[in-house]
């Protein structure tokens, strides 16, 4: 299927970024983003006490509110604001542990015919020393490990920063609305047969505020427990449908 171009030749491309309490960086990360390949920018305000709103709007992008704290429900919310005519979507975090500079890289391979999703992998890229914590290399691998077990693909990562086609990602129908969403989407994206790609990205540590999730030890045995379930719920959803339609 081609995708639709906008007045400019080109798909419409939209960014989304959830940020909650990114007061000290956004600013930054709206600047280093390449204004040329987007359409629109989108901020998730996933129920910020800073001025993590005001700071988005004054740095061009378009805020919607999220009152209900997770990822996932920052990114439906996001996803819900874009217009029909979007055909791309890309997903990064706002804390400038990614390159904005490097979503090229992402829309690249979608812009070829060659893939529906681009995951930007950090481990087949260059992350900074420190940047990713051992905890977090752990369950990466845990997670990838579990995928290739149960559906047979090579995963190297469960990066944030990645694009899809609009029309793909309807297709997965995504429900997840915190810790889930990302493995989800790559689950998903294997049972509904769609073209996976995998380029390196770099990967930072973040250039100021809090760690919400990898800084704080509870919080990641509690996404880390409910990544490894979301894969693990998939596939049992997926055998299930599966036996019923095979009756």
């Amino acid at each position: 299927m081609c995708l639709k171009p906008d007045s400019t030749g080109r798909p419409g491309v939209a960014l989304i970024i959830p940020a909650l309490n990114e007061e000290p960086v956004l600013a930054t990360t709206l600047e280093a983003v390449p204004r040329s390949l987007f359409d629109r920018i989108v901020v998730a305000d996933n129920g910020s006490r800073d001025h993590t709103a005001e700071i988005a709007a004054e740095g061009g992008a378009t805020v919607v509110q999220e009152p209900e704290r997770g990822y996932g429900a920052a990114c439906l919310r996001a996803l819900a604001s874009l217009p029909a005519e979007t055909a791309i979507v890309v997903f990064m975090q706002a804390d400038l542990s990614e390159d904005p500079g490097e979503a090229g890289r992402l829309l690249g391979p979608i812009f070829e015919g060659r893939a529906d999703l681009v995951i930007g992998s950090r481990t087949l890229g260059r992350p900074d020393p420190g940047a990713l914590l051992p905890h977090q290399r752990f369950g990466n691998w845990l997670a990838i490990g579990l995928i290739r077990l149960l559906y047979g693909h090579r995963y190297t990562d469960l990066g944030p920063f990645r694009a899809i086609r609009a029309d793909a990602l309807r297709r997965l129908a995504m429900r997840d609305r915190n810790y889930g969403w990302t493995i989800e989407m790559q689950v998903r994206a294997l049972e509904e047969g769609l073209r996976v790609l995998e380029v390196p990205v770099s990967y930072r540590r973040r250039a100021a505020g809090e760690n919400k999730v990898s800084g704080n030890p509870a919080a990641s045995l509690r996404a880390g427990a409910k990544i490894i379930w979301t894969v693990w719920k998939l596939w049992l959803r997926g055998r299930i449908a599966a036996r019923r339609e095979n009756r």
